[in-house]
């Protein structure tokens, strides 16, 4: 196909030529220093055209030979911009294969090639990344002197690259994990700190912000994050939920008086105050903090739903109301009783509803609930020994002294083992 245009091309110049060139009747006379020549037209238009050709190359030629030593120039820069790339990839290859003094030699025989060719030093990115990679071989070999230099150098140099500065984001998280390893929260925040508001909402910032609030000891800030990293999925929904709870009850453990513990528990999540692991949890350490009534309050909506919940929210829930029970109001017997049901399949809730009733001075209930859960060997050994000894001074308040002696003496076996 292509040989059968080429042939109509050739067929439409050779006509064209022809019909122009056909006719030779012009002439071009030509005088110089009292001479005359006299050529036909169709022969002084092809000289034009070959003079035209000439020249033309002669100049292309000229240019070429005269650009000689700049092109020479941009070949060896070329050449060594080949080498400082092929280092570099040399040094990322090291690096993700663990061998990382090899990778360090690398990336600075990457640097120093670019340092050494002036026409490169301009590429700042390219020197900040080689720093960087630097100074992750460095952290792996706990060279953390160097470490930081290359990684002052590399946020140094992003600095100079035009925005979006990329580069200058991953010094700063690559500072703030090496700075977590080290086990320097401090400095792992002062760094995220440092981050745009757009690149600390990223993945790897929010995991990098939560180990150094773990690490700093600050619970709600590391709750907050946590939440935004489950919000982005940044892990599993059941592995969220749990650290969110263990956030929140962590949080909560570090109130020294109850005024503290309101501010805490009105600044966690709506979703926080109605798991029931950290509702117990907050009512338990209310109570110990003495304020009783306040703890039950918080239990209260819980409870009244507590045969629907699964079993560690029970016991956890029975727990914290079995710490609480000081001045229980009248108005806890309806949802007193109406647990029973389901204390009979829970030791624990049966247990707990004992000491209420014992509380509210309903002492024939109470004994059997806590009759119940002292001889029912699914319940650890501690609230076992806690039911006998409370069995034991009702006996006493009944003036039953042998079956109070009994019931002592059960607890105390219970102590032995």
């Amino acid at each position: 196909m292509r040989t059968i245009v080429w042939l109509l091309l050739l067929a439409v110049a050779a006509v064209v030529g022809a019909t122009a060139l056909g006719g030779n009747d012009g002439l071009v006379t030509i005088f110089w220093l009292g001479w005359r020549t006299d050529i036909s037209l169709n022969l002084f238009l092809l000289g034009l055209v070959l003079i035209f050709l000439t020249v033309y190359s002669m100049t292309r030629g000229l240019n070429g030979l005269l650009a000689l030593p700049e092109r020479a120039k941009r070949w060896r820069v070329a050449q060594r911009d080949r080498l400082a790339q092929a280092a570099l990839r040399e040094g990322l290859s090291m690096y993700m294969a663990g061998r990382y003094t090899r990778a360090h030699k690398a990336c600075q025989k990457a640097v120093s090639i670019q340092a050494d060719t002036p026409e490169l030093t301009l590429d700042a990115e390219f020197t900040a990344l080689a720093n960087l990679l630097s100074a992750g071989s460095l952290h792996r070999l706990q060279d953390r002197t160097r470490r930081d230099e290359h990684i002052k150098r590399a946020l140094d140099l992003s600095r100079l690259t035009r925005k979006p500065r990329a580069t200058e984001e991953g010094a700063r998280l690559l500072a703030a994990e090496c700075a977590l390893d080290d086990r320097d929260a401090h400095r792992a925040l002062r760094d995220l700190a440092e981050l745009p508001a757009g690149v600390a909402r990223r993945t790897q910032a929010l995991r990098l912000k939560l180990q150094a609030s773990r690490l700093a000891r600050q619970p709600m800030e590391a709750l907050k994050t946590a939440r935004l990293l489950a919000k982005h999925q940044g892990f599993a929904a059941s592995a969220a939920e749990g650290l969110l709870r263990a956030l929140a009850t962590e949080a909560l453990a570090t109130a020294r008086d109850a005024d503290q513990l309101r501010t805490l528990w009105q600044s966690l999540d709506a979703q926080d105050r109605r798991d029931p692991l950290v509702v117990a949890h907050g009512a338990r350490r209310m109570a110990e903090l003495g304020a009783h009534v306040e703890a039950r309050q918080w239990l209260a909506p819980l409870w009244d739903r507590i045969a629907q919940l699964p079993v560690d929210a029970i016991e956890a829930l029975s727990d914290a109301l079995s710490h609480s029970l000081i001045g229980l109001e009248a108005e806890w017997l309806p949802r007193l009783d109406a647990t029973t049901p389901a204390a009979l399949r829970n030791p624990a809730l049966a247990l707990t509803l004992g000491l209420a009733l014992s509380e509210r001075q309903l002492w024939g209930k109470s004994r059997g609930m806590l009759l119940s859960a002292a001889n029912d060997l699914q319940l650890d050994l501690p609230r076992r020994r806690v039911a006998w000894a409370k069995l034991g001074q009702l006996a006493e308040r009944e003036n039953r002294a042998d079956e109070a002696a009994r019931f002592y003496r059960l607890a105390a076996l219970l102590k032995h083992d």
